[in-house]
């Protein structure tokens, strides 16, 4: 029976607390949660599924904060977060047919165009000029959670900076971006973690003490990004799309 020590658990702790914290507003905690996660020397997909169980748990938290603080735009993720669910399981079984590795080099062009692109425009996502979606808005709104729902859970690296950059682009500002995108990101959570226990790839004993750690992270996390706003939030997601671009780069290169 697979058990952890008192030390590498209390890291586990520490590390899923770090990593919820950054996530919860702009994502990328993946950096820290997986690489914490392979070091328990678990098999691959264990560490992905237990993975996706804490990361659900913080998900779920950081959602619940944004919406009762109004920051979500309920009216329009309700229509979405269908989408992203059904994306999340499809993307979770084709990752048993099909290795995921093809990706990085695609998922380094499209983080660092996102990362310049951001930089540049000075004051983008400082204000929110969202007036309702479009046809041409909604038909883009619905490929988004839909092929970011199957990027998920495909690959995972980078979904919760994709999702707020979608929401930027239809005018929403960076916390109001933030929240949306947390809703759709959990439910491509679920999805993904439904379709990982059902195939009894969750350790659930490693997952669950993370999963608490990462409920309190998540807590700190949203409730700062909700206190301090745009220009908090607008640094944070550069800072961590940078360490995506870096964390790809170097995986590709070893």
């Amino acid at each position: 029976m697979f058990e952890l020590s008192i030390e590498m658990m209390l890291l586990v702790i520490i590390g899923g607390f770090l990593a919820a914290f950054v996530d919860s507003v702009v994502g990328g905690g993946g950096l820290v949660a997986v690489p914490i996660l392979l070091a328990t020397g678990m098999p691959t997909t264990v560490v992905l599924g237990t993975n996706k169980l804490a990361g659900t748990m913080s998900s779920l938290t950081s959602t619940v904060s944004f919406m009762r603080s109004g920051h979500v735009d309920v009216k329009m993720v309700k229509k979405l977060f269908g989408l992203s669910l059904a994306g999340a399981v499809a993307g979770t079984l084709v990752l048993r047919l099909i290795p995921s590795d093809f990706l990085k080099p695609i998922i380094i062009v499209m983080l660092i165009a996102i990362t310049v692109y951001t930089v540049f425009r000075k004051n983008w996502g400082s204000h929110s000029n969202f007036q309702g979606l479009t046809t041409r808005s909604s038909w883009l709104a619905a490929i988004a959670a839909a092929g970011l729902g199957f990027y998920d859970g495909f690959f995972g690296p980078g979904t919760g900076s994709f999702l707020i950059f979608a929401f930027l682009i239809l005018g929403f500002d960076f916390v109001r971006a933030a929240g949306n995108a947390k809703v759709l990101n959990f439910g491509s959570n679920v999805a993904s973690l439904g379709t990982f226990m059902f195939l009894g790839q969750v350790n659930y004993k490693v997952g669950i003490p993370m999963g608490i750690a990462m409920v309190c992270g998540s807590l700190l996390g949203s409730r700062v990004a909700i206190r301090k706003g745009s220009a908090y939030v607008r640094p944070l997601f550069i800072i961590v799309c940078t360490l995506l671009i870096g964390k790809q780069v170097w995986d590709l290169l070893k």
